[in-house]
């Protein structure tokens, strides 16, 4: 059988017994990169032989597969971290199985997307996953469009040098948004920052932040930013306090968005705050 294994984000403490099963029974480990799997195996004093299984190669590998297991063997598939498949390969080794009558499970474990979409603080009963976007041009465009066509909460993958510019683009096509920006999940220096999407956008303009990133923005078709009218103001209010942020951080971001008064924004922010149950 072939068992897509997720592997921690960034704690190791986060990976499962059922994987480390997985790995101490396999016959090979295929992985994305294999020197991140051999400090992993060597972490929890596995050895077992490595086959490099990346993006470039996993249609070749996928062919090398088959045989395998059709002779019995165990193997398992790792992505450099989180779940094989998303945004990561996996897909075409899962596609061969099915193909060809082979027997494939997968097993949970961390996961940056569910980890974020939590965290944000942001509504998440419903969401979408986008991955990376695109760099530019038209599928750039067209990507974008569709996050602000969603109608919840939206999660993305982004490097630390362009956050600053995907946020600016998600606040041009959308207007203002409730957003976060999560840096480093499980990791010892863990940060979010919430915020609206232009003034995230301008945070990180000034310093880039380090290490991996998600960014969760509420892309809910009703406009929580129209200009100046109280509904407007209230629907700006409402999201930025149901996404943590304080009464005075609430109301200094609203305020701007909504053209009202830094005074009015705070006023009516205690009073949604002491309305809400």
């Amino acid at each position: 059988m072939l068992k897509l294994v997720a592997t921690p984000i960034g704690n190791l403490d986060d990976i499962t017994l059922r994987a480390l099963d997985a790995l101490r029974e396999a016959d090979v480990v295929f992985a994305e990169d294999t020197r991140r799997t051999l400090q992993l195996l060597n972490h929890f004093g596995i050895r077992k032989p490595l086959v490099s299984c990346r993006a470039q190669n996993e249609a070749a590998r996928a062919e090398e597969l088959v045989p395998l297991l059709e002779a019995g063997r165990e193997i398992v598939y790792t992505s450099d971290a989180g779940m094989p498949g998303i945004s990561d390969p996996g897909a075409v080794l899962v596609r061969a199985c099915i193909e060809h009558g082979l027997p494939f499970t997968v097993l949970p474990g961390a996961s940056a997307v569910l980890t974020a979409a939590v965290l944000s603080g942001l509504p998440c009963a419903s969401f979408s996953f986008f991955g990376f976007l695109p760099r530019d041009g038209r599928a750039r465009r067209e990507a974008i469009a569709a996050i602000g066509a969603c109608g919840h909460l939206a999660l993305l993958y982004e490097s630390p040098h362009r956050v600053a510019g995907t946020l600016a683009d998600l606040a041009a096509a959308l207007g203002e948004r409730p957003a976060a920006l999560l840096r480093e999940l499980t990791k010892r220096y863990e940060t979010v920052e919430r915020g609206m999407l232009s003034t995230l956008a301008e945070r990180f303009a000034a310093e880039a932040p380090r290490g991996e990133c998600v960014i969760a923005v509420l892309a809910d078709r009703r406009d929580p930013c129209p200009q100046a009218d109280a509904s407007a103001l209230d629907a700006a209010l409402s999201a930025l306090l149901q996404a943590g942020l304080s009464v005075r951080d609430a109301a200094a971001e609203a305020a701007k968005s909504a053209g009202v008064s830094k005074k009015t924004a705070y006023a009516r922010a205690l009073e949604i705050r002491d309305e809400t149950p």
